[in-house]
């Protein structure tokens, strides 16, 4: 291995050191407002908006990572959301597994799937990505929306939580304050962790080929487990948006697999700003909170969302954070 090129990717300690203190400190501040939050005043229905916005936001945050990493638009990452939620409700509602257990079943499978479905779509690219996922997504929401014996088809299915998760009182989980601060709390661990993860080594091989896999397989970096990595992780965090969502509403249903809640976790990272891990998060909120106060107003919301879209992509082509650092650039300059 060339060791000038395994330098480029290895910056100095110290200040990768210093960098990842500052992500640490920063995520513990934010954990602590977290808890918070359900002590402002907000209303019932305003804290339960805000724990369906911030399932959206892990979702996004998926989308968001994996083209920030690997380069690649999907449009299937509802599958993971989808089996996530699935499996958690069948194995919960059919007595096949304690809830802890169905827990973390319900994270492994579509972790496991997608670390081995990246293993060949990770090869592809462009356009032709896109559509493999678009695929493999509506695949799964096919079965989920014909198979009746599976979950009632496209009826959904209610379950009702185990008195106990964890030692504690399940039904504490459907209330809106403290699924806030649980959904909260993931979030800012799964952007901690996906910050420092992009600074590591794995990381920084993975973006070296996204830029260039061509110089990455020619220094010796191997140029398929790396990809697939991301797509296992991206899928994770999907999994644990729809973990939470079947857990809060203690209902499943296909359209958690549709393509469209990938189109929109798309919007909201492109909104958001796709080139920062915070930026998908913060885009679902802002997209979230349009579309249910554009609902109120406007029967064709989707068309406000869509010419919201329109303007963000021609007046902040890197997003909210995008314009957000800039200007904290350009004041740093004065």
């Amino acid at each position: 291995m060339n060791p000038t090129a395994q330098g480029t990717l290895a910056p100095s300690r110290p200040r990768t050191a210093n960098k990842a203190l500052v992500v640490l400190l920063i995520g513990a501040a934010a954990l602590v407002a977290g808890f918070v939050l359900p002590w402002i005043g907000f209303a019932k229905i305003t804290l339960s908006l805000l724990a369906q916005a911030l399932f959206d936001a892990l979702l996004a945050t998926s989308v968001g990572f994996l083209f920030l990493q690997n380069g690649r638009v999907s449009f299937g990452q509802a599958a993971f959301f989808g089996l996530g939620g699935y499996a958690f409700g069948i194995l919960v509602a059919r007595n096949l597994a304690g809830p802890e257990l169905a827990l973390l079943l319900a994270l492994a499978i579509p972790t496991l799937a997608a670390f081995l479905l990246g293993l060949v779509v990770a090869r592809v690219t462009g356009v032709a990505h896109a559509m493999l996922t678009l695929a493999v997504g509506q695949a799964f929401y096919e079965v989920a929306f014909r198979w009746r014996e599976l979950a009632m088809g496209d009826d959904g299915m209610s379950f009702t939580l185990p008195s106990k998760f964890f030692g504690f009182s399940a039904s504490r989980l459907q209330d809106p304050g403290v699924m806030v601060v649980l959904a909260w709390s993931i979030l800012v661990l799964v952007l901690v962790s996906l910050t420092l993860f992009t600074r590591s080594r794995t990381g920084q091989i993975a973006a070296a080929i996204r830029d260039n896999e061509e110089r990455a397989r020619f220094i010796g970096y191997s140029t398929t487990v790396p990809p697939a990595l991301v797509y296992a992780i991206a899928a994770f965090v999907a999994a644990i948006a729809g973990v939470l969502q079947a857990v809060y509403n203690g209902y499943i249903a296909p359209q958690m697999f549709h393509w469209s809640l990938s189109g929109f976790a798309l919007i909201m990272s492109i909104i958001g700003g796709a080139k920062f891990v915070i930026g998908p998060a913060v885009g679902a909120v802002v997209l979230f909170y349009i579309k249910d106060v554009a609902g109120q107003f406007a029967e064709y919301w989707p068309a406000i969302v869509g010419g919201i879209l329109v303007v963000v992509t021609l007046t902040m082509p890197q997003g909210i954070i995008g314009l957000a650092v800039k200007q904290w650039r350009r004041r740093q300059r004065r």
